[in-house]
């Protein structure tokens, strides 16, 4: 029995995938200027008209990789979640899921926040926003409800978590923190968020 020999690097369903791991090492290695679908083509081993099947420009190119970067951030964080803790070690553990998630994927994490106000994706992506940083909103309700955490709009205050949490992320990816004093300092900046700096 003889083997056909493949043509062909990827065969049929995998160029997707293969052109997004490409374009994800491209925006790791050079940062998002340096994306095109045609240099892609050529690192993958295609014709420069086959991402077209894929996608139909770069935006959209920049759109799934952002959608792929909040799947992988909404898994990270489903994993870090405990419903059965008290808000203090939930958030903690959370935050450093976050964290950690924007130490090793510092481009993909901007790429991710530029992308959620692109009209071409709004739907999927705000659905995408809801699954991860939404998912927060439902922590700080879940203690609102035990008496954990102030009466007022889970949105609003989720609000001081989330800029909280990007603001050190912002921190690490511009160098003025290395990510092992932010991830070690995680259960500290958790526990002024949660109890405010007056003395009592």
């Amino acid at each position: 029995m003889s083997h056909m020999p493949q043509s062909r690097p990827y065969h049929h369903g995998d160029l997707r995938a293969a052109l997004l791991a490409a374009a994800e090492h491209t925006l790791r290695e050079r940062g998002v200027g340096s994306l095109s679908l045609r240099e892609l083509a050529r690192e993958v081993g295609v014709s420069h008209a086959a991402p077209g099947r894929h996608f139909k420009d770069k935006q959209a190119l920049l759109n799934d990789l952002a959608l792929a970067g909040y799947e992988r951030l909404g898994l990270a964080l489903d994993a870090a979640d405990d419903p059965a803790l008290t808000i203090e070690p939930r958030l903690t553990a959370l935050s450093r899921a976050y964290l950690g998630f924007a130490v090793d994927n510092t481009e993909l994490l901007e790429l991710m926040y530029a992308r959620k106000h692109d009209p071409d994706a709004s739907e999927q992506m705000a659905a995408a926003v809801e699954r991860t940083v939404g998912s927060l909103v439902q922590v700080v309700a879940d203690a609102q409800k035990r008496g954990e955490i102030i009466a007022g709009d889970p949105e609003e205050l989720n609000l001081v978590t989330g800029a909280t949490l990007h603001g050190m992320a912002a921190l690490i990816s511009g160098g003025v923190l290395t990510s092992e004093a932010a991830l070690a300092g995680v259960d500290t900046l958790v526990h002024h968020l949660l109890h405010g700096l007056k003395p009592r």
